[in-house]
Parts: structure tokens; C-alpha cells; sequence
């Protein structure tokens, strides 16, 4: 990519947004900031109960990435959201309107099996369900990628370069 976006990694709890993103922002050679340190911990109460939390819940913290998100408008970034509906995303973009999407998609048992063996994570895999029933993939009107999640972190990073790659070329004008 040749101009510094900042871009939002997104998908299920599991995905590993945590683990790509960060890779992602090394080669990229920007900022990586954890979507989850963003929550106020109300929320983290909230999940670590096993309580899908509710748009409500999720204003607060979708307007704090969205400010970090701003705040690196022009110097490019990584931060890692849910952002599994078209409003979440809707309102990350109000707040950075340049923001690109990379949507890690994959195997419902793939992703449980790895939420299944994840330490120190407060998010539980029984909301696994919840969040699957929330997620809005990407639309053709929005702008991101999506990417699957088999493989290595180092594949899927890859992966998810070449996708924006490709996007950046093909919104380039001819």
C-alpha cells in the first residue's frame, strides 16, 4: 500500500485480529492499537459474564477506536474491531472516513477450536454463537477485504497485503 491508511481488522471473536493485526502494522511498518483496550470495563464485565454486549453497550467503544482512527488519518495505523455490523462500521467510518476494512472470515470450527485454546482472553467461546448471529460481512459499497484465517499468522498476513494491494490498485485511476 502506498499511503498510509489506517486500517480496521475485523471479523468474530477468534479470528485472530489480535495476532494479524499486529503483523500486519509491523510490515506496514504503522501503529498497531488493541480494539479491545478501547472497551470501557463496564463492557469487559459485561463479556467475561458470558453477556453478549448490545449496540448500547458498544457506542462508547466503537467512538474511542474511531478517534484513534482519526486521530492517525494521513499517518496510517492498525486497530483491531469486531465491527460486525454495518452500523458499527458505519460509525467507525463517520469518525475516519478513510478507513479500509480487512474482514478475517473462516470455519466456524476452526474458530472455536482457537478461542478453545486462548489464555488469558476474557471473552468467552459460548459468545461465540452471539457473534456469528451478528456479523454483516462486508458490502460491495464498503471498503476492505475479506481474508481467511487457515494457515499461519505469517499466510494470513500475507493474504491480507496482497487483498489490499489489490484494492489500492484497483481504486487507482487509469
Amino acid at each position: 500500500m502506498s499511503t498510509p491508511h489506517v486500517v480496521v481488522v475485523m471479523g468474530v471473536s477468534g479470528t485472530g485480529k489480535t495476532t494479524i493485526g499486529a503483523l500486519l502494522a509491523a510490515r506496514l511498518g504503522v501503529p498497531y492499537a488493541e480494539g479491545d483496550d478501547f472497551h470501557p470495563p463496564a463492557n469487559i464485565a459485561k463479556m467475561s459474564a458470558g453477556i453478549p454486549l448490545d449496540d448500547e453497550d458498544r457506542q462508547p467503544w466503537l467512538d474511542a477506536i474511531g478517534a484513534w482512527a482519526h486521530e492517525r488519518a494521513g499517518h496510517g495505523g492498525v486497530v483491531s474491531s469486531s465491527a460486525l455490523k454495518r452500523a458499527y462500521r458505519d460509525r467507525l467510518r463517520a469518525a475516519a472516513p478513510g478507513v479500509v476494512f480487512v474482514h478475517l472470515t473462516g470455519d466456524r470450527s476452526l474458530i472455536e477450536e482457537r478461542l478453545a485454546h486462548r489464555q488469558g482472553h476474557f471473552m468467552p467461546t459460548t459468545l461465540l454463537d452471539s457473534q456469528f448471529a451478528a456479523l454483516q460481512p462486508l458490502k460491495a459499497d464498503e471498503r476492505g477485504v475479506a481474508v481467511d484465517v487457515s494457515g499461519s499468522p505469517e499466510e494470513i498476513t500475507a493474504r491480507a497485503l496482497n487483498a489490499l494491494g489489490e484494492l489500492e490498485r484497483s481504486a487507482a485511476p487509469q
